[in-house]
């Protein structure tokens, strides 16, 4: 046993795992509270996974459309989520991400402009008015590069390349620190903390064909299950619906729905723009602006006011699905998105200057002259550790989580541009929660040093054995079985065939060996990640199977459409005391009764009731 006075220790009252634009915020906010505060990235610093959102933050601004209301942006959130959100966390959402604009604003971030000098706002899927807070399409980036240039004032530790292992808890439950591990060096590092902040993003890196980076391993969902942690409703996994399909160099790789806000459209492979048939009849008497157009809208007239390629991400990309299994797919499996024919090539470049360069250089493809092929890619988790609304506190004493690696506040399906402000909302009161939990504490939580051991014993014995399996052949056997059995659209038999592959894998993973010495070893590094990709695919199969009905993003052909006594219920996973899985359907609360006449009011007379508050 190694005595923890010989590790490598560090102490701090708030530990943030994750350095994106959640973990960032977080850390603002708890360092501004006076806290000391650490924050680790398995990364480098900058290199977050948020600097690839591009369209943009939704946020009820007002700037180009000034109908727009906190109301409206909660009202269109929760129907996106097919109601499934927690109210309260769609609440705060709404009411706060303005305000978290403005103070980006104000740290410096540079937006782009209307023609009065406010920051510009564009058209996205499922918002009623222009929400979007962009800077063309690299807001994530920007996004990043301004908390990041505020943050480093506030005296925050940072550890860049640093990958947390496993939580440690005290006698009493509490979390009272991490075990990580420096990538470089294969050196182990003692994290002691009070009170800890999941920000780790999601984890697509377990389908084949994906929008995410190879940091997305599911960590914090692995992490938080380990130490005793609920998830709630991983069975709600967003495809985009735009990836691009061709070539190889690019697969997978997201194409904004900001082409889409700026006039791009999607075409068959007989040039028919097919997603007139599939605006659903309510969606368009509810977005339309009058009868007529909703009229227009239905029959295909393409003067409506807003596009159907802008319908909710579930129901284009299940759209795009349809038209690649009647055979009306692109060439290489997937559907056409043009915007050279509707945009000038200089207001390509101008707005969309990422995408263009992006694909000219990667894939020799100019978008200004040239549709790309497109189909769904896996992009985001709705579903995560289960939090507290208020405090975003888990189950487990001390444990926190924001953002992406957070349930509830998107429900069954996320709003493009929702989740750069869900970053900074959330992570804001995350770093609130955590420094008032913190500093409420008598007695520091202590570390076990059997249980930091135990950590790093499980991590060396994949090093120490002298054959096994190899971590990347089981990666790919992984993505394989979820892209074709845990995919965009299941049924009952493939889950099963899915849940009894993962099954299959995880045995073979007790036997993972990774070659070489521990320093610059990364297949060391993915054996480890393996461990989180599994416990997260089991989840979200799981989950899937246990929920019959098809709702938002999870589609199940042998149960189509909303079940009304499915909204009744969450699906929610944790470790039982076997060591087994354990997956529940657990009944949702009653929502605020004010909350839910705003949340179900017909979209005139909230607007009308709106229209008298701003008078």
């Amino acid at each position: 046993m190694i005595p923890l006075s010989e590790l490598e220790t560090h102490e701090h009252d708030v530990l943030i795992i994750g350095a994106g634009g959640a973990g960032l915020s977080a850390a603002i906010e708890s360092s501004a509270q006076g806290m000391n505060t650490g924050l680790i990235c398995k990364s480098l610093l900058g290199k977050a996974h948020t600097v690839m959102a591009e369209g943009g933050m939704a946020a009820a601004l007002g700037n180009v459309d000034a109908r727009d209301h906190w109301k409206i942006h909660f009202r269109d959130t929760m129907r996106g989520g097919k109601f499934l959100n927690v109210w309260r966390m769609a609440e705060l959402h709404a009411r706060h991400a303005a305000d978290r604009v403005r103070e980006l604003e104000e740290w410096g971030a540079v937006f782009d402009r209307t023609k009065d000098g406010l920051i510009n706002q564009r058209n996205f899927g499922g918002h009623r008015y222009p929400r979007l807070a962009h800077v063309g399409d690299r807001t994530g980036l920007e996004m990043i590069r301004t908390l990041q240039d505020h943050g480093i004032h506030q005296g925050i530790e940072i550890y860049m390349e640093c990958a947390a292992l496993d939580v440690v808890k005290d006698k009493e439950g509490r979390v009272s620190g991490v075990v990580g591990l420096w990538r470089e060096t294969g050196k182990f590092v003692v994290f002691k903390a009070k009170s800890i902040i999941f920000a780790t993003g999601g984890g697509g890196k377990a389908w084949e064909i994906t929008s995410n980076s190879w940091e997305y391993t599911g960590d914090g969902y692995a992490m938080a299950y380990e130490a005793g942690a609920e998830l709630m409703d991983l069975e709600f996994n967003q495809f985009h619906p735009t990836g691009m399909v061709w070539p190889p160099s690019v697969k997978g790789t997201l194409v904004t729905e900001g082409v889409r806000g700026e006039g791009g459209v999607l075409r068959n492979s007989e040039g028919k723009r097919f997603m007139y048939d599939y605006i659903p009849e309510k969606f368009a008497s509810e977005t339309a602006d009058t009868e007529e157009e909703a009229a227009r809208w239905l029959a295909g007239d393409e003067s409506a006011r807003r596009p159907p390629e802008l319908l909710t991400r579930d129901v284009v990309a299940r759209a795009i699905n349809d038209e690649v299994k009647a055979g009306r797919g692109s060439t290489h499996g997937g559907v056409y998105l043009d915007i050279a024919k509707q945009r000038s090539a200089e207001d390509i470049k101008k707005k969309l200057p990422s995408m263009y360069h992006q694909f000219k250089v990667l894939a020799e493809l100019d978008i200004t002259k040239e549709p790309m092929e497109v189909g769904p890619t896996c992009h985001y988790f709705m579903g995560g550790i289960r939090v507290d609304a208020d405090t975003t506190m888990s189950n487990v004493e001390g444990l926190f989580a924001c953002g992406e690696c957070a349930a509830g506040m998107h429900g069954a399906n996320r709003l493009g541009g929702n989740s750069l402000s869900d970053l900074l909302v959330f992570g804001n009161l995350a770093g609130k929660g955590a420094a008032a939990y913190s500093k409420g504490l008598t007695s520091n939580p202590e570390v076990s040093e059997e249980d930091v051991n135990n950590i790093i014993k499980n991590a060396t014995d994949i090093l120490n054995r002298e054959s096994g399996e190899n971590p990347y052949l089981l990666h790919e056997d992984l993505q394989a079985n979820m892209q074709v059995n845990v995919s965009i659209v299941r049924t009952k038999e493939d889950l099963e065939k899915g849940i009894d592959g993962l099954e299959k894998i995880k045995e073979k993973y007790k036997n993972i060996k990774a070659p070489g010495a521990s320093q610059y070893n990364p297949g060391w590094h993915e054996a480890l990640a393996l461990r989180n990709l599994l416990v997260t695919s089991e989840a979200v199969a799981r989950a899937a199977l246990i929920r019959e009905e098809s709702r938002g993003a999870h589609t199940r052909v042998d149960f189509p459409g909303e079940r009304d006594e499915w909204i009744k219920y969450n699906i929610v996973t944790k470790k039982g005391a076997d060591g087994n899985m354990e997956v529940s359907k657990v009944e949702r609360p009653e929502p605020d009764a004010e909350l839910k006449r705003v949340g179900e009011s017909e979209l005139e007379a909230l607007e009308a009731e709106v229209a008298a508050e701003q008078e």
